[in-house]
């Protein structure tokens, strides 16, 4: 019997690599340019002094819907986090091609007593059921209640009970969600972001950056 066929012919050119032999940020490179596109939660919390913080979080998905739950992972003790842990309350907006540029700029390493909202001239609505604002322009958000968090790693899962879901009056009718009416940014390795009709790639702004503006 003939030996079976591998697609591309890749069988025997595959490189393969040992994670355990790279440096942890060469093994984070390699694996956000491989586990894609991932979905966006810009996430807006409130710190315990009142301050309102909104980051983007790739690593972020879907765990149940029955109850509905779904989990967002910081890598490492970020603002993020530390609001979620102390007040046991977050949202997750979901990125549309619109927002893309004012969610680059909340990805900066800003310090915890600053606003991003403001930074990022970021409209904000109440929430219906947690304390954190939603982001007012994003046609879609989750409001969630902190169920755990979960260390692995360097990783800290939080797995949220989504409480209110928010969508755009033309973008759900009951039924279905066309794709080009949220238009979400999937997140892509490096700078890149994946949109319905491409891609775009936008460097992460830092901090120093963007206070000198």
């Amino acid at each position: 019997m003939g030996r079976a066929s591998t697609p591309h012919g890749y069988s025997r050119a595959m490189k393969e690599t040992d994670p355990a032999e790279l440096p942890d940020r060469k093994v984070y490179e390699l694996l956000t340019m491989l586990v894609v596109p991932r979905p966006i939660a810009w996430v807006s919390t409130i710190a315990p002094d009142g301050t309102s913080n909104v980051a983007p979080h790739s690593y972020f998905n879907i765990v149940s819907n029955a109850p509905p739950v779904v989990h967002i992972t910081s890598a490492g003790e970020k603002d993020t986090l530390r609001n979620i842990r102390s007040t046991g309350e977050f949202v997750i907006n979901i990125v549309s091609r619109d927002l893309l540029d004012q969610m680059n700029l909340t990805a900066a390493n800003f310090p915890a007593q600053e606003d991003e909202f403001g930074w990022a001239d970021l409209a904000r609505t109440p929430s219906s059921v947690v304390a954190p604002p939603r982001v007012a322009r994003a046609r879609a958000a989750l409001e969630c209640t902190l169920r755990q968090v979960l260390e692995i790693g360097n990783g800290r899962m939080m797995f949220g009970d989504v409480v209110r879901i928010h969508t755009a009056p033309d973008l759900w009718n009951g039924d279905e969600i066309p794709p080009e009416r949220l238009d979400a940014v999937g997140r892509l390795g490096g700078s890149a972001y994946q949109m319905l009709d491409g891609v775009r790639r936008l460097d992460r702004p830092r901090w120093e950056d963007v206070r000198s503006l």
